[in-house]
């Protein structure tokens, strides 16, 4: 395979990880969140939260670049279930949680007023292209009952209350890139899943119909072809990988609520609509198995799988006829890094930053 390892770890640093001044921003509005969360159900009168939990692609890591800047925040806030109490003694329900989280937030200084949807409170920040949203849990320590459990459990408020623990999915995830990555920064688990998180939103026209940001990183984590000194081998490997088990199944099961799917049933069309994408990006990528393939060629290639010129604007006319080792031949060492351009920002080994906070 045509080595473009050092080009494909330059568009991770300058086009798919996030800028650390963006990182700051995106944990200003969290803490900001949080602080005007608690004075507004002091403010209230309603119960104080336990703790609050960030989640989703935040907390794992796993955010990429948006052109608009559309990124989704998730910032869960837990309760106690014996607080969660109406007027007349009885549980809240789901629809009067999230009201009340709204409420708190709801403090008349934003652009917009936030929101209650079916599984969060979301607080949109319009300047910025951005948004939090606030998943709303209580916390269950006793039976039906009234007996107290030996570990208590999480549910969370949609359209009625499910039990749910995003944390426990963080975990999972933690754990996967500890476990499988083989690089000797154990993250290039996490960098494959942020690739393809971006081949996934390379072109707008796909963002509908495109697998989820949760099923591309279980995909990953399942299929996850490692190597330890090339990026570029390791994402063409994964992407095959994947391919080959959605022509099996297009079913994708949650990593940690035993029996429930991420899908919806045998057809689903998220999942086929990434396994024709892939399919499709992978016959570009046939090309860079060619004897005679050159450095232009595999550039045009990775231009195509991310919809970009990124690829090819970095290359400086060297190596023809990729017969050479590293990024101007099938080998494995690197011979452009003076030749070409570096990526902008430097390259987190650790997994292009998110600051320990899904």
């Amino acid at each position: 395979m045509y080595n473009c390892d050092d080009d494909v770890r330059a568009y991770y640093g300058d086009k798919v990880q996030l800028p650390d001044a963006e990182r700051t921003e995106m944990r200003k509005r969290r803490n900001a969140n949080r602080d005007r969360l608690k004075s507004g159900l002091e403010k209230n009168e309603d119960p104080a939260t336990l703790f609050e939990a960030s989640q989703g692609s935040y907390a794992m890591w796993t955010m990429v670049q948006h052109s608009e800047k559309d990124y989704d925040i998730d910032d869960g806030v837990y309760f106690s279930k014996e607080d969660l109490k109406g007027p007349k003694g009885g549980d809240k329900t789901p629809a009067d949680a999230k009201e009340m989280v709204r409420g708190a937030v709801s403090t008349g200084t934003l652009k917009a007023e936030p929101k209650v949807l079916k599984n969060c409170v979301r607080v949109e920040y319009v300047n910025d292209g951005y948004h939090v949203d606030l998943p709303v849990y209580r916390e269950v320590k006793h039976d039906e009952n009234g007996n107290e459990l030996a570990e208590p459990y999480y549910e969370l408020a949609s359209s009625e209350w499910k039990r749910s623990d995003a944390r426990a999915v963080t975990k999972w995830f933690k754990d996967e890139i500890k476990d499988k990555s083989l690089d000797d920064k154990k993250a290039q688990l996490r960098r494959i899943v942020k690739y393809v998180k971006t081949f996934a939103r390379s072109r707008n026209s796909w963002r509908s119909s495109i697998a989820s940001g949760f099923m591309i990183s279980k995909l990953v984590a399942d299929h996850y072809r490692g190597d330890a000194n090339r990026d570029d081998s390791a994402l063409r490997e994964t992407m095959k990988a994947i391919r080959d088990q959605l022509d099996v199944s297009l079913e994708i099961w949650h990593p940690v609520l035993a029996g429930e799917k991420l899908t919806k049933g045998p057809d689903d069309g998220r999942a086929k609509f990434i396994r024709e994408r892939l399919r499709e990006s992978l016959e570009h990528l046939a090309v860079l198995d060619e004897s005679d393939c050159t450095r232009k060629k595999a550039l045009k290639t990775w231009d195509k799988v991310f919809a970009t010129t990124y690829f090819s604007d970095r290359d400086d006319g060297s190596d023809g006829d990729g017969s050479g080792n590293g990024s101007g031949g099938n080998g494995s060492s690197a011979k452009i890094l003076g030749s070409a351009s570096a990526p902008a920002s430097a390259v987190n080994r650790r997994g292009g930053g998110r600051y320990g906070l899904v």
